[in-house]
């Protein structure tokens, strides 16, 4: 018994079970070449740009199948003017993002980046969603606002659906929705995710979805751990952090290095990126929100309309204090840099020798 080829891999033609989610198209490419289920994360992209990069995606890997990840938080309203949203923001808070421009030297930015020129709203995600389901992507992923209509507009443009879920409620709600594959999401993962453990989370959720496939994800950064969520009643893992350290994704060299570094201690919930709960790198970013007297973080979408500009800004001239990034507590497994196709195969060995030791 190994990882490669079970009944998952069969349906989706993967040769091993693992799903990597990346905002990098040479890394989604690479994943694809190794056999696996690339996502390619594109709620930062507008849709003219969705439409583009599906269609490169789509070239460079052929017939292997791929997927786009959204987020489609229905608590976001209908406001589509940045200005007016930024118009509201309390006094404060603008005062406190314009003290740390001040304290770390941080010139203006020149150009404009996803988060300093759009603001989040219904009408943006609608726009994002008949992208991707225009798009030649083989499945639709999201984290948040999964719906019972997106499932089937989504199933009807002959997509796969797949939703990352954080509790056992939710995965009922999506359960009921009629997704193809649940992604039970542990405390332990990067990016926005909920206060629940991987090793409690997975097995609830592969009870309460019964013949759907689950995917374990949060924290997994070695075969060892891919075997337990295979004895939990998972079909395969998904991976984020996994690829920061690969070579084709070239992240900024500061990053890079903070990645490298880092273990599980140096990684920590915070809403100061999105407004939501989010696990990232500690960086002075993070300490400062976290400090005495901080404001508290804006909900979403204001958040990020509050720090959009200076966070271009740090990003293009590299205030090495300040970058940060979404980094799960499996990233104490990746302090080398690589390939994605070494990971993968690193990842595929560990897990086959784990399970040839288990008892029989």
């Amino acid at each position: 018994m190994g990882l490669a080829g079970n009944a998952l891999c069969t349906r989706l033609g993967l040769r091993v079970p693992i799903f990597g989610f990346s905002h990098s198209i040479d890394v989604t490419v690479a994943l694809a070449e190794a056999g696996c289920f690339p996502i390619y994360g594109a709620a930062w992209d507008l849709p003219e740009a969705i439409a583009r990069k599906m269609q490169i995606i789509h070239e460079r890997v052929g017939d292997r199948p791929f997927g786009i990840n959204l987020m489609l938080p229905t608590s976001v309203g209908e406001e589509t003017d940045r200005a007016a949203v930024a118009a509201e923001l309390p006094q404060t808070h603008k005062d406190f993002v314009a003290g740390l421009r001040e304290k770390y030297n941080v010139p203006p930015a020149t150009k404009p980046t996803f988060f300093s020129s759009q603001v989040r709203s219904q009408q943006l995600f609608a726009e994002q969603l008949d992208a991707a389901l225009a798009s030649p992507a083989h499945a639709l992923a999201s984290a948040i606002g999964t719906t019972a209509a997106n499932v089937a507009r989504a199933k009807a443009a002959g997509k796969l659906t797949i939703s990352l879920v954080g509790a056992p409620k939710h995965a009922r709600a999506v359960k009921a929705a009629g997704v193809d594959l649940i992604v039970a999401q542990g405390h332990d993962a990067a990016g926005h995710t909920g206060p629940i453990g991987t090793f409690s989370l997975v097995p609830q959720v592969v009870d309460i979805a019964g013949d759907t496939p689950v995917l374990a994800a949060g924290g997994v950064g070695h075969g060892r751990q891919i075997a337990a969520a295979l004895a939990l009643g998972a079909q395969g893992v998904w991976l984020g952090t996994a690829w920061l350290t690969a070579r084709e994704h070239a992240i900024d060299a500061h990053l890079l290095k903070k990645v490298l570094a880092a273990g599980a201690e140096d990684t920590m919930i915070s809403r100061s990126h999105s407004g939501k709960t989010c696990r990232m790198l500690k960086t002075a970013w993070t300490d400062a929100w976290e400090a005495p007297g901080a404001p508290e973080p804006l909900p979403m979408p204001r958040q990020q309309v509050l720090t959009g500009e200076l966070l271009a800004a740090i990003e293009e001239h590299r205030i090495e204090p300040l970058m940060y990034t979404f980094c799960g507590q499996g990233v104490s497994y990746f302090n080398e840099l690589t390939s994605v196709a070494d990971i993968v195969a690193r990842l595929e060995r560990e897990t086959d020798a784990a399970l040839a030791r288990m008892p029989r």
